[in-house]
Parts: C-alpha cells; sequence; structure tokens
C-alpha cells in the first residue's frame, strides 16, 4: 500500500470527495436512498479520507459525536488491501482520545472484517437502508 494516504479531514473542506465516495459505493453499488445516505449529520461528525499515490480519494469513514463509527466506504478497485482497516483504525483512535465509547452499525456481510478488528456482536441483526445489520462494539470496552 505504498503511496495510500489516510487522515482526518473536515467536512467542510472534503465534503465533495466524501460524498463521491459514498455516493458510489452505498447509492450506486448498495442501492441506498439518498434520503438514507444523506441524514444531516455529516457537519456535525469527524472524516477520515484514504487517498492514493496521486491524491485521488479511495475510501472515507465517519465518527459521530455518540462514538458510532460509520459510511465505511472504500472503492472496489482498493477493496481487500488493508485500506478500510486503517480508517477504521483512525476512528477508533480518535473516538478513544475523546473518551468515547466505540460502536458501528455493521452490514452483516462485513460483521467478520470488524470481528478482525477487536469489535463484537452486541445484537440481533435489524435492517438499515434495506440492507441487514448488526451493532457492534469494540471488545476491550465490553470487559471494562
Amino acid at each position: 500500500m505504498r503511496g495510500i494516504r489516510t487522515r482526518e479531514v473536515s467536512w467542510n473542506c472534503h465534503e465533495r470527495a466524501l460524498s463521491s465516495l459514498r455516493r458510489t459505493v452505498f447509492v450506486d453499488e448498495q442501492g441506498v436512498s439518498e434520503d438514507e445516505e444523506w441524514d444531516g449529520a455529516d457537519p456535525d461528525c469527524r472524516h477520515f479520507l484514504a487517498e492514493d499515490g496521486d491524491g485521488v480519494p479511495i475510501g472515507t469513514a465517519r465518527l459521530m459525536p455518540t462514538g458510532q463509527i460509520g459510511r465505511m466506504a472504500v472503492l472496489r478497485a482498493w477493496r481487500g488491501q488493508g485500506i478500510g482497516a486503517r480508517l477504521l483504525e483512525l476512528a477508533v483512535d480518535a473516538a478513544r482520545a475523546a473518551n468515547q465509547s466505540v460502536f458501528l452499525h455493521a452490514q452483516s456481510h462485513a460483521v467478520g472484517f470488524y470481528e478482525r478488528a477487536g469489535f463484537r456482536v452486541t445484537g440481533r441483526p435489524f435492517m438499515e437502508a434495506g440492507i441487514e445489520h448488526r451493532e457492534m462494539t469494540l471488545a476491550a470496552e465490553l470487559s471494562d
């Protein structure tokens, strides 16, 4: 993953890139409606961006003020290369630095990815944006 850069960015400065990534992954690929994707929370969230060696946006994640990590999106051509894991690590580190409990709503097919990152399923399956999800919490926080 030489040349890949992950960093925290502001919504105000990077809204176009972040929105484009999420539209491609969630709206175009997964069929999530625009109304469900754009929940109005973005200005109040912390955002993380992955870029390739040329500075082209390839992935994103967000951290809500509640400690919920979400909107994890990596472009199809870049999946399976550890980019999502790097974005997730940035978001977890940011939440911990803010003394927030960390949780997320994982699409059921992605539960294994989050388990490898130290999350554990803490709830029953539920539907969100027409896709089955599971609530997950960082395992280290379950034992506290």
